[in-house]
Formats: C-alpha cells, sequence, structure tokens
C-alpha cells in the first residue's frame, strides 16, 4: 500500500530543497491550486530552498511571467528551470553530439509564444520542410487545436519525408489546463515516430540531465536532502527517481484525472510499480 498524505507538513523537515512541478501541481494552467501559496511561505519561513522544475517549451523568463500573472509571489520560490530553458542553452552551446551536429534552421511547429527557444539567434526559423535542417516541436498551435494528434499527422509526414531530426521541447504526453487534458508536444512525437520519423531528442522530465541546474539553482549537493514533487509518474517520478531524488506523488493534475478524488493506496500503488517508480508517497495536494 501507499501512504496518502493531505499535505506536506509531515515531511518538510526532512529536506532542504524542494522541486516541483508547475502545471498540475502547483496551479492548473490558469491560477494557483487552492493552499499553495501558503505552502510555499511556510517552507520558506523555515528556510528551504524551492524551484521549479517543467516540461514546459518556453524559457524560464517566461514561465516566471506567466507565475507573475497567475499572482504567484517571486518571494515564494527561488528560480525556475523549464524545459525550454535547456533546450535553448543546448541550441547556443551545441556541445551536445546531437546538438553539435544540428544544422541551424528549424522548421517550427507550435504556437508563436513558445518562439523564447529560439531568441538570440540559436536557430533561424524556416517554413519550407525541404529548406529545415530540423524540426522544433513545441507542441500543439491554436489553429490546429490542442485536443488531438490527428490534425498535425500533414506537416509531421512532410518533415519525416525529408528525414528530418526532432528536437521535442517538452516531453509531456498531455497536460491538464483548468479541468481540460490536452496533448503536448511528447504526443506529437510519438505521432512523428509512427510516420517514420526516427531521430527525436527529448528535452525535459524524465531525463535526470535535466535534474543538474536544478540543484545548482538550489545551491544543495546532497540529493538525500531534496524532494520532487510531482502529478506524472512516467515523467515526474520517474525523472526523479532517475536522479536520486525522493518524490511525492501529487493527486491533483493529471493524477485527479485519471485516478479520481480519491483513490485509493492500492491503486496508486499498482500504477506505481506499472510505471516503475516508487515514490515516497502520495499528497492530495500542494498544501500544509
Amino acid at each position: 500500500m501507499m501512504e496518502i498524505l493531505d499535505g506536506i507538513a509531515p515531511v518538510a523537515d526532512r529536506y532542504d530543497g524542494f522541486v516541483l512541478d508547475l502545471w498540475g501541481v502547483v496551479h492548473d494552467g490558469r491560477r494557483p491550486y487552492p493552499g499553495v501559496p501558503e505552502a510555499l511561505a511556510e517552507l520558506k519561513s523555515r528556510g528551504k530552498r524551492v524551484a521549479f522544475l517543467t516540461n514546459a517549451p518556453r524559457r524560464s523568463w517566461f514561465i516566471e511571467g506567466m507565475l507573475d500573472r497567475m499572482g504567484l509571489d517571486r518571494g515564494l520560490y527561488d528560480g525556475i528551470i523549464s524545459s525550454g530553458e535547456i533546450a535553448w542553452r543546448m541550441l547556443k552551446a551545441r556541445s551536445h553530439p546531437w546538438f553539435a551536429r544540428l544544422g541551424r534552421r528549424a522548421l517550427h511547429i507550435g504556437p508563436e509564444r513558445d518562439l523564447s527557444v529560439v531568441e538570440e539567434g540559436v536557430a533561424e526559423l524556416v517554413t519550407d520542410p525541404a529548406r529545415a535542417d530540423f524540426l522544433l516541436n513545441t507542441g500543439p498551435d491554436p489553429e490546429r487545436g490542442a485536443t488531438d494528434a490527428a490534425p498535425y499527422r500533414p506537416a509531421l509526414a512532410a518533415a519525416a519525408a525529408h528525414h528530418l531530426p526532432m528536437l521535442c521541447v517538452n516531453p509531456d504526453r498531455h497536460v491538464m489546463v483548468a479541468g481540460e487534458r490536452l496533448i503536448c508536444a511528447g504526443a506529437l512525437a510519438d505521432l512523428y515516430l509512427g510516420l517514420g520519423g526516427g531521430d527525436v531528442f527529448e528535452v525535459g522530465k524524465p531525463d535526470p540531465a535535466v535534474y543538474d541546474p536544478v540543484l545548482e539553482l538550489l545551491g544543495i549537493q546532497d540529493r538525500k536532502r531534496v524532494l520532487a514533487i510531482g502529478d506524472s509518474p512516467h515523467t515526474d517520478l520517474a525523472g526523479a527517481q532517475a536522479a536520486g531524488l525522493d518524490a511525492l506523488w501529487a493527486l491533483t493534475g493529471l493524477a485527479a484525472h485519471a485516478h479520481g478524488e480519491s483513490p485509493s493506496s492500492e491503486e496508486l500503488r499498482a500504477v506505481a510499480l506499472a510505471e516503475g517508480v516508487d515514490p515516497l508517497a502520495a499528497v492530495r495536494a500542494l498544501r500544509w
């Protein structure tokens, strides 16, 4: 059986730092969940370090602005690392072997708001797949919708026909936004692989490498003193486990959509085992 906590108070003092997912844990895509600001304030009052690690395909400064507009005080956290931020850094450095061999011309699938990942000229956008060196996938766009991957098939097929490697800037397959389950870039990556696009590089959780800049931000070297909290076993819990961090499974966001408001300990344990993860416990919400 899996222990289900009502809030984070019972375990908070065991850790010096906290790595929190955003969508589905801190907020619902529109506003913070009830109790979140108060829980973060309690952590900060105890001298804890708090960082957000998100698979959002935008740079960290953009995410910070989104949180500002939601009314989440910057004093409640110490920093943000996003998959968009890491992708931008990798495109800029070109030191990773996959990026070192990548051309500079990108065919973009995704909304315009995601283009912070190519700012400062780290890539040049083109509209013709025949001229592109790679496919930049940041997720669904407003024109084609965000509930079904099928409308993206023609564009993905055209890119696959030109054997474009895909940079997927959000490994999430789905996300909950204001109670609606939407597709993410990872769902388009799955479709691309099915169409014969065989070279896909995903930036973000569950890759343990994305935890290194978060721990650097926190200033904590001992990973046993850091707790991760996320709503997805496939990305949040698996990534934390691979990085050597303890994790709490937040029963909000995708977890609430998949398992309802009151899942049993037995059900959660079975799901965790099937995903190959072993979280410290589940928590009903990010609250004190």
